[in-house]
């Protein structure tokens, strides 16, 4: 007994501690690890790694070999925090298993068992070896014999001498697990010596053995032989997961073996390497499933030999399930269980505080699993579940504290005050800490309370008081009890007027684009504030994101939801919640949106004809509104979007699903959709059957604008309008042209095979020039002849006129410009009619091969050539032309332009304005030798505003001209001679002229405005005037 308190006083101290160091029992943070420690390494200590947390901060110990050992004893050993640091380790006395233990006032913990192991490598005994005496084409053996080491070794050997190493090929192989050298079939070149070399991974020493002379023997050369594998794996593999599994394999023999690998009752997956040559079988990452039988054959023409072994899977132990910390109340029960996959399955053990745990007759370990029924003081501590096969130990820990006090409501005290509304539930909440757990008892006031069908006591010490009246209210009080003390919290209960919706929404049916109100109106307590809100098929209205179509109306004891402009997508559920301090309450509504029907869906074409399709399709949603018609659409590639089509019945009701669609056109690709109607609209339209073609029919539209004429001598030309590929009505689409002389009895007929054929020539010697004929043109396609078109008459050829323009002659008008005559050949004759000229011309220094071309088209017999060079001798010929081609030429005239005008603008322009009257003078043009002398000047002028021009000619260098004084005024001068118009000044301004003083002068000082030689302008009272 006297324990027992003792205990309790020191859980009390714990407890008494600060709460933002809250105690607990040491956890490792970092655990020791396995060290390899070279033993000419220049870093002269060891240092395994321990490091834990807890509170009160724990201390540390190791354990060598499973024995304490002090540390103060060997000045070489050194503990920082908890890390053993071991200063010029000796590999005899430190070699060894270590362990570390952690403890503070909770517990102790014990870390894995690590090994500190030494890497070295000794220097190879003696300075030489015996020679190795055999015959070529025996195998032979050369042994390495490595000295004493500890850890990994690699080998290599050299041939004669460094750094000529031994290269590994199918006749020799340098084994990594025994060191020695096997040459599978001697050669002379093979002769020498050979230096075993190895290196320590870990020290990267390296060792040289003596050298081992190979000589061959002079009785002879070694015959064939059967493969003897010398180099084999063992039967039984064992190989972790993950881990990378060589198994090497090489035999001697004459001829030299080759190597191959297989798995028995498998086959190898990609990741394995099987290197044929040097006998070596690579599984990296190996897993469960590389597990098994392997074979290494060797294989010569002397015969076979085979090696095989077994891989086994093995993995270390891991936690599948894991334990923590638990807190349990004296005498109440503990399970922990742990549990750890692995290969072999782990077996599990436990410890306390670093020792293995003794089996009680309250304390069951079953497995992994450990179970304490009822819990006392002496169960508290730290404690370790272990998992270990034998490739490895993990461990856990988990700290189990006994917690025994007596009741104490610091920590959760009863709500001072608790409102609840008159019918509702409340649960007056009492949860000490307390261990064991405590007995309960209620007050009122100061009666205590009995339990009835409306007030009860729950397990956990809470009192439940049901169907609540005003009669409730008041003080209560919880009394807690146990073994070790007790203690009570009081807090007071108020009882308030329910919340009740007085006026609650109601489901509604509304089309698409209107707009409504749900109420929702309430009565409450009015000592509370009351709070609405609202959601939208379980989720709540955010009315600052939504405010487009939600907006809380009302106010005080009214939430009423306004909703804009309803969608489609605000059919559901709106619910009104009401929330007081105290209670709430809700109130639902079903919204129920009708807007035109969704698509139907899958339209099917059943059956299709030449100019009909049944269809079918399933009905879409109504939408809430009856569908109270269909309309059948189809698009062609011809169509311009969806079209209506006509139907049988002509009016699809709505409880249809199917139709016939009729007036179709034959031989037309066709998609078909359906729209479905009700009252509220048109509904958007089903996806698109598969396209479908209509069947075959006869062609039953003609060409259009059949026509016709032209063409060579001896043709029959005929034209019409392709019929649209719409109206083909099936394949094999072509033309058949008739025609005859007029007012013969039978028709000539021509096929014309192409559906795009708009043209047919008839060629025939015997056709007469100009000569009419009766023409029409027919269709057919596959399935026959389809209807002509109305006959017309059309011409034959005609011949190209057979005479000249007679009288041809010419007259130069400027110098560029020449007026042609001649007289008109017959305009109509039997075989033809004329329809127009051609004029060809030419220079003197010109072919006629270059000739320049001007047509005067009908009926004309003078025309003006333009674009000609000044002063210039050009020959002109006329001929005539129908539509059969050009007729002969008339004999050349000859003809020379007039030379050209000035290539000088007038200059010098000056002008005096008074009033509305403005005079102008410039200086006389003189014409250069080889230029027309001028016979006059043209003034052009025109009002800012307007683009009309005026123009003015005179023979003097001024002019006087009245203009209004509204506007301004643009004006340019330009000569003209017998060899046409020169060149214009440059544009001149005239500033309008509303002054004061009725009068202005292009000039300050002497009235008069010069401008340069390229402005130049007169205007003269004697001019006469014309509009250019």
């Amino acid at each position: 007994m006297m324990l027992l308190w003792k205990l309790l006083l020191l859980l009390s101290f714990i407890g008494c501690l600060a709460e933002n160091g809250k105690p607990h029992g040491p956890v490792f943070i970092h655990e020791p690890d396995d060290i390899v420690f070279p033993v000419d390494s220049e870093e002269r200590k060891a240092t395994l790694n321990c490091e834990a947390k807890g509170n009160p901060t724990p201390h540390y110990r190791w354990q060598r070999n499973g024995t304490d050992f002090d540390i103060s004893l060997d000045y070489r050993y050194n503990l920082i925090g908890g890390s053993l640091v071991i200063n010029n380790p000796v590999r005899t006395q430190d070699y060894g298993t270590y362990q570390c233990f952690v403890t503070n006032s909770f517990g102790t913990i014990v870390s894995r068992e690590v090994k500190l192991q030494f890497a070295y490598l000794e220097n190879f005994k003696g300075k030489s070896r015996n020679n190795v005496s055999v015959r070529e084409g025996q195998g032979v053996v050369l042994l390495c014999g490595a000295p004493s080491h500890s850890t990994e070794l690699e080998y290599a050997w050299i041939f004669n001498q460094f750094p000529t190493f031994v290269e590994q090929d199918n006749h020799r192989f340098v084994s990594q697990k025994t060191g020695n050298l096997y040459i599978s079939k001697v050669k002379v070149s093979d002769v020498g010596a050979y230096i075993c070399e190895i290196k320590n991974t870990v020290t990267n020493k390296r060792v040289l053995s003596p050298p081992t002379p190979l000589v061959l023997r002079t009785d002879g050369v070694m015959g064939e032989y059967e493969p003897k594998i010398e180099v084999r794996f063992p039967e039984i593999v064992f190989a972790a997961k993950g881990s990378t599994v060589k198994l090497e394999c090489f035999a001697l023999g004459n001829p030299v073996p080759a190597i191959s690998w297989r798995k028995i009752g498998g086959s190898f997956s990609d990741k394995v390497k099987a290197n044929k040559t040097f006998g070596v079988l690579e599984i990296p990452n190996f897993q469960q499933k590389d597990s098994g039988t392997y074979e290494c054959t060797a294989e010569n023409s002397r015969g076979k030999n085979t090696a095989r072994g077994q891989l086994v899977f093995y993995a270390r132990p891991n936690w599948s399930r894991s334990i923590s910390d638990a807190f349990v109340p004296i005498e109440e029960s503990l399970q922990w269980v742990c549990k750890a996959n692995g290969d072999p399955k782990p077996s599990h053990r436990w410890l306390k505080n670093g020792e293995p745990l003794m089996k009680e007759e309250r304390i069951r370990v079953e497995k992994g699993a450990l179970t304490i029924p009822a819990v006392n003081l002496s169960d508290s501590g730290m404690y370790q579940c272990l998992a270990e096969n034998k490739h490895g130990v993990i461990y856990l820990s988990a700290e189990l504290r006994v917690l025994a006090s007596a009741p104490d409501f610091s920590m959760s005290p009863l709500k001072k005050l608790i409102a609840v509304s008159v019918g509702g539930e409340v649960i007056i909440e009492c949860k000490p800490k307390a261990s064991p757990r405590p007995t309960f008892a209620w007050m009122k006031g100061n009666v205590i309370l009995q339990e009835n069908e409306r007030r009860i006591i729950l397990e956990d010490g809470s009192l439940r008081i049901a169907n609540v009246t005003k009669k409730d209210g008041g003080h209560y009080a919880c009394i807690a009890r146990n073994y070790f003390g007790s203690s009570n919290s009081t807090g007071t209960l108020m009882v308030k007027d329910p919340t009740r919706i007085t006026i609650p929404p109601s489901d509604m049916d509304v089309t698409v684009g209107e707009s409504t109100i749900l109420p929702c109106q309430v009565s409450h307590d009015p000592s509370l504030s009351v709070e609405f809100a609202w959601s939208f098929n379980g989720q709540l209205i955010d009315f600052r994101r939504d405010r487009d179509h939600f907006e809380k109306v009302g106010g005080g004891s009214s939430g009423d939801l306004m909703i804009r402009n309803i969608q489609l997508k605000h059919a559901g559920r709106f619910v009104c919640m009401v929330q007081t301090t105290v209670d709430s309450a809700s109130a639902a509504a079903d919204l129920i949106v009708r807007v035109p029907p969704g698509p139907p869906g899958g339209v099917i074409m059943e059956e299709i004809t030449d100019t009909t399709a049944q269809l079918s399709w399933s009905p879409g949603i109504d939408n809430h509104s009856p569908i109270s018609m269909y309309t059948v659409q189809a698009r062609t590639p011809f169509s311009v979007g969806w079209q209506a089509l006509k139907t049988v019945p002509d009016i699809i009701g709505g409880d249809a699903v199917t139709a016939t669609v009729i007036d179709l056109s034959p031989w037309v690709e066709y998609e078909f959709r359906v729209v479905a109607s009700n009252s509220i609209g048109i509904g958007e339209p089903s996806l698109p059957s598969e396209k479908s073609r209509t069947e075959e029919a006869l062609p039953e539209v003609g060409p259009a604008n059949v026509s016709g004429g032209g063409g060579s001598r001896s043709e029959l030309v005929i034209t019409w309008e392709p019929v649209p590929e719409e109206f083909q009505n099936g394949e094999g689409f072509g033309y058949v042209v008739a025609f005859r002389p007029a007012g013969a009895t039978s028709w000539m007929k021509a096929a014309v095979t192409s559906a795009d054929a708009s043209r047919y020539v008839f060629r025939n010697e015997s056709v007469p020039p100009f000569s009419p004929y009766e023409v029409k043109v027919g269709v057919y396609n596959n399935q026959g002849e389809g209807p002509y078109s109305s006959v017309i008459t059309v011409f034959s050829a005609e011949e190209e006129p057979t005479v000249a323009p007679f009288n041809v002659s010419a007259r130069s008008l400027s110098a560029s410009e020449v007026q042609v005559f001649w007289e008109a050949i017959p305009w109509e004759t039997n075989k033809g009619k004329v329809r127009g000229y051609e004029i060809w011309y030419w220079t003197d220094d010109e072919n006629e091969d270059v000739a320049s071309k001007m047509i005067s088209n009908g009926n004309h017999t003078t025309t003006k050539v333009t674009g000609l060079k000044g002063s210039t001798f050009y020959y002109m010929v006329v001929t005539a032309y129908s539509s059969a081609g050009t007729g002969p030429a008339s004999p050349p005239v000859n003809v020379t332009t007039k030379k050209p005008p000035p290539s000088q603008a007038p200059g010098k322009i000056r002008w005096e304005s008074a009033s509305s009257r403005v005079v102008l003078n410039w200086d006389h043009v003189k014409a250069m030798e080889n230029e027309s002398e001028v016979t006059g000047y043209k003034v052009l002028y025109r009002n800012n505003r307007q683009s009309r021009t005026k123009v003015i000619e005179t023979n003097n260098t001024s002019v006087e001209l009245l203009l209004p004084d509204d506007a301004d005024y643009i004006i340019e001068v330009k000569t003209f001679s017998d060899g046409g118009d020169g060149i214009s000044s440059a544009q001149i301004r005239i500033p309008r002229m509303s002054y004061p003083d009725g009068g202005k002068s292009g000039a300050s000082a002497s009235n008069t405005c010069t401008l340069s030689a390229f402005s130049t302008i007169v205007l003269s009272l004697s001019a006469r005037s014309a509009l250019w």
